[in-house]
């Protein structure tokens, strides 16, 4: 349960987590608070947490990034709404939802940006604790996901066959990776046989979808000192 007071956040800096009496045995663990932060900032999806207003009391590297592209959602005083008031609309219904105990999920296109928002409910209505929501966004792309490019220096995938294995995660045929590469399309069949084997994977399919699989991971170069455990402090990355 995450919360962002000081009834969570304990002021030595870890999760305030509810603990036993001392007679029943050790204190668990806390985790420090900007490492957690830190520990967000490194996930390759956008992650918000909300609080029962509709006040963005957290929000993450990608999520900080989304908001200030203000193409499918935005912050407005501090605010999590869409682009448009259709969008506003949906994020509201999902929230309330939410805050009933539901799961909700938002598909939402602008231009060729799609994005797609999972809202999880932090809380129990049941419970004591001030109600919160998590928005998970969609990833921006596979490509985008550094452990990509780790698998393929993991399977020693030389050069020309780690553009083909990012040809085929963008979704390209194998005429327009030959195209673009200014390569037969022979070449590319026998790069594609030749990563498949380094995987162990028999096809295509079974290829992409270990690719899929992989820990979401932020490429190095989109990290930024994390901000302070204060939503208003956005900055664009």
């Amino acid at each position: 349960m995450w919360q962002t007071n000081d009834t969570v956040w304990s002021r030595s800096g870890g999760i305030g987590i509810e603990t036993p009496p001392e007679s029943s045995g050790p204190r668990p663990p806390q985790v420090d608070q900007h490492v957690l932060m830190r520990v967000f900032d490194e996930i390759d999806y956008g992650m918000l947490v909300i609080d029962a207003q509709g006040r963005i009391l957290h929000a993450n590297h990608l999520a900080r990034h989304e908001l200030a592209s203000g193409r499918v959602i935005m912050s407005y005083g501090n605010n999590l709404l869409g682009s448009n008031a259709g969008f506003t609309g949906q994020i509201q219904q999902a929230m309330e939802s939410s805050f009933r105990g539901q799961r909700k999920l938002l598909l939402m296109a602008q231009g060729d940006r799609e994005l797609s928002m999972a809202f999880t409910p932090l809380s129990h209505p049941l419970e004591a604790d001030p109600p919160s929501v998590l928005v998970l966004l969609s990833r921006q792309s596979t490509c985008d996901n550094l452990a990509v490019r780790m698998f393929a220096r993991t399977l020693n995938l030389s050069p020309s066959e780690e553009a083909v294995l990012m040809g085929l995660c963008r979704g390209l045929a194998i005429p327009e990776i030959a195209r673009q590469h200014g390569v037969a399309q022979s070449t590319v069949r026998s790069q594609i046989k030749t990563l498949r084997e380094k995987a162990g994977a028999p096809s295509i399919r079974r290829l992409l979808h270990r690719v899929n699989s992989l820990p979401p991971v932020v490429p190095a170069l989109r990290i930024i000192t994390p901000m302070s455990h204060n939503a208003t402090e956005f900055s664009h990355p």
